[in-house]
């Protein structure tokens, strides 16, 4: 176990809460049915097991420093056993502060779960970064040499770790300039899913789309460099808002009451989208504060088309980014059944008419 993943980092607690959220995006509601129950029981033995790993892994430092200091009483000839003791005191009590008790009383005050895992990152990165500069100052008595070192070997060490150095700089981007947050959804570099966590060096997400059609999730994790920020378009799709724009395509035969199934649709779609209508007008004006944003309709429209063979009505709306697919499905079934009931209005399809030609008989 690495340093860094000693210390405080409600992974567990993000990671399910993300898989679980219901596609409106609000808490308390009913998970979804794509998310099998198995995961909640799994999410709840995680805060046990991880309490007990980091109990096991404080108690290991104090053994091992106790051990040190008894050797450095008995062998104090031993080359360096000053050192390595003092470096076991120093993790073992920075461990002790950020690891355990204050870390973890201070994180369990936090009631916002995207808040309480950016404070747990936070400390694991400071009680990294005390670690390695205690550990410099204990190994290295003269700083300065280190960075004549660095200095005469950099520019090898530059060109061969560039991805790394790309990843931490990507890191910082990412941080800095708030390209996604933890639970975002997100497509970077044609891969799409919720942001689950954001690394020094990879984003992980858990993957929505693949093979699944629609936006819910596949269940495979989704591994990316941080320096996919520095030169990768990203698509956010929760970035300052909620919302998306959906279109729903609808084929109708031309021998249909074409205005009869646009003013159908209309007062179908209308009830459905309300809520996230009014939400969306909100939030417009809100965006409006901060980027260049012309004025946009929002309300449900329908939009026709004449092609070789129907009447495409394609009715747009706005919709919460998690809740498309349940919409869409709900609005095309409504539509379906509507249509079905009147007489004067027929779904197309597209058809061949095939001609045969009779042989004419020998002569």
């Amino acid at each position: 176990m690495s340093v860094l993943s000693a210390f405080p980092c409600p992974r567990h607690e993000i990671r399910w809460k993300i898989m679980n959220t219901p596609p409106d995006g609000k808490d308390g509601a009913q998970a979804s049915p794509d998310v099998p129950e198995p995961s909640l029981r799994k999410s709840d033995m995680a805060g046990p097991v991880t309490a007990f790993r980091k109990a096991a892994l404080f108690i290991a430092l104090i053994l091992l420093t106790a051990l040190l200091y008894g050797a450095g009483i008995y062998f104090p000839q031993a080359p360096n056993i000053g050192k390595f003791f003092a470096t076991s005191l120093a993790v073992t009590v920075i461990y002790g502060m950020f690891g355990l008790a204050p870390g973890t009383l201070m994180l369990r005050q936090i009631t916002d779960d995207k808040i309480r895992y950016t404070a747990g990152k936070a400390l694991s990165v400071i009680g990294f970064l005390l670690v390695i500069g205690v550990a410099i100052q204990i190994w290295i008595p003269d700083p300065g040499t280190l960075i004549i070192s660095f200095g005469l070997i950099g520019a090898g060490v530059a060109i061969a770790l560039q991805d790394v150095f790309r990843n931490l700089a990507g890191s910082i981007i990412i941080v800095l300039n708030r390209t996604y947050t933890i639970g975002d959804r997100v497509e970077i570099d044609g891969n799409s899913g919720d942001v689950m966590d954001i690394g020094l060096m990879t984003t992980t997400l858990m993957e929505i789309g693949g093979w699944v059609n629609g936006d819910q999730a596949t269940g495979r994790l989704v591994i990316i460099p941080n320096g996919k920020a520095i030169n990768t378009p990203i698509h956010n799709y929760e970035k300052d808002h909620s919302f998306i724009w959906d279109e729903i395509h609808i084929p109708v035969s031309y021998d249909s009451d074409w205005r009869r199934a646009t003013e159908i649709i209309l007062s179908i779609v209308k009830p459905l989208v309300n809520d996230a209508t009014r939400q969306a007008e909100i939030e417009i004006e809100q965006l409006g504060e901060k980027y260049y944003l012309p004025r946009r309709d929002i309300e449900p429209a329908v939009y026709l088309n004449l092609t070789d063979n129907w009447v495409s009505l394609s009715v747009r709306y706005v919709v919460n980014v998690r809740n498309r697919r349940i919409l869409r499905s709900k609005i095309s079934r409504t539509i379906l059944e509507e249509f079905e009931k009147d007489e004067h209005i027929t779904i197309a399809s597209e058809t061949e008419t095939v001609t045969v030609i009779p042989k004419k008989p020998a002569a």
